[in-house]
């Protein structure tokens, strides 16, 4: 069974939903069609790819007439920043008993 996790960390995998993310987080709201200016994907492609950014919450949208409105949504990233955190502090440790065995070998 997938997470939420697994769901984010799958969606930002793809380079153009991370810079469709990015951009969104960067800019603040745009409609598909600014996006696809800027994407140098064709439309239906934006589209798909903010479905998925959608489906794991990354962004929400907002209808205004005929145009649909799109705009970051970076606590989505809440489960990204504690999978690196935890990573940072991981591999600190394993550097500090590295440097430490390093230490006691040039002794």
């Amino acid at each position: 069974m997938q997470t939420a996790s697994d769901t984010l960390f799958k969606t930002l995998a793809d380079p153009t939903r991370r810079a469709i993310f990015e951009r969104l987080a960067r800019d603040g709201e745009q409609t598909v069609h600014a996006l696809t200016d800027q994407a140098g994907v064709s439309q239906p492609a934006v589209s798909k790819h903010l479905s998925a950014l959608k489906l794991a919450g990354l962004v929400r949208d907002r209808r205004e007439g005929r145009e649909t409105h799109y705009s970051a949504e970076p606590r989505a990233l809440a489960p990204l920043i504690d999978w690196t955190s935890r990573m940072t502090g991981f591999w600190q440790g394993r550097f500090d008993d590295l440097e430490d065995l390093l230490k006691r070998m040039d002794q």
